[in-house]
């Protein structure tokens, strides 16, 4: 495992930084994963992130085509426009405070018919219980949006929202007509959305636990039962009998 050079700013994302509002959070882990370059983290399964940015596509569409956003988010207000996501070299905030660059890339920036804007992001998923134990990272996530957003002047922000696309498989719609095309089959998706409380006060704390457990010269404590830890002692404990 390589160590990583040190960025002349630490950065680190909206959403890694939700991690440290996790019960359990391991310091350990935070700073071993963020000192080197882990072999065994596997990369997020591409098919999600296609059906993602598919939604973004849908709404998107939806402006450029009527000027308006889909009925399904009308509960978060009447729509005009959308400003096209920024790239996260262009959508960043640098904290003085804590040395930190915050980074993101949201999947959803709506303009409201009084000029105000929501940040949303898109979920390929059911909203079940096991969706709701991520909601702290979702929350740091979308505030982290938030924040970033009124500095680099796309503000004001006033509200934010998890929009959850729920691929419809009973039965029933397997059998609509339009189901059936002639490359294959349609999907069809149900939306929720799911509100998430504005309040960019959660960040400073975190931002600055990052911070501390990234500069400290050793790896931290691990938490209690981390299944993480374990497997890289394992690892490490292997590694040693390699030379």
């Amino acid at each position: 495992m390589a160590a990583r050079e040190p960025p002349d700013r630490f950065r680190i994302s909206a959403k890694e930084l939700g991690q440290l509002a996790m019960r359990g959070f391991c310091e350990r882990c935070f700073w071993i994963g963020r000192h080197y370059d882990l072999p065994f983290v596997g990369p997020f399964p591409g098919i999600f992130s296609s059906l993602d940015s598919y939604s973004k596509k849908i709404v998107h569409a939806a402006f450029d085509r009527h000027g308006t956003s889909p009925s399904w988010l009308a509960p978060l207000g009447r729509f005009t426009s959308y400003i096209p996501p920024p790239s996260p070299s262009k959508f960043y905030w640098d904290d003085d405070t804590s040395g930190l660059r915050l980074t993101g890339a949201p999947d959803g920036i709506l303009v409201r018919d009084d000029g105000r804007k929501v940040i949303v992001d898109y979920k390929t998923a059911r909203h079940t219980e096991a969706q709701d134990e991520l909601r702290p990272i979702y929350e740091v996530q979308l505030n982290g949006y938030a924040a970033i957003a009124e500095v680099r002047g796309l503000g004001p922000v006033d509200r934010l929202a998890l929009v959850y696309t729920e691929p419809v498989t009973d039965g029933h719609s397997s059998l609509y007509e339009s189901a059936q095309t002639e490359e294959g089959f349609a999907l069809g998706f149900r939306a929720t959305i799911d509100e998430v409380p504005l309040n960019p006060s959660i960040l400073p704390p975190l931002m600055r636990q990052a911070r501390k457990i990234y500069d400290a010269p050793h790896p931290p404590a691990g938490a209690p039962g981390c299944e993480d830890c374990a497997r890289f002692h394992e690892l490490w404990t292997a590694a040693q009998g390699w030379g």
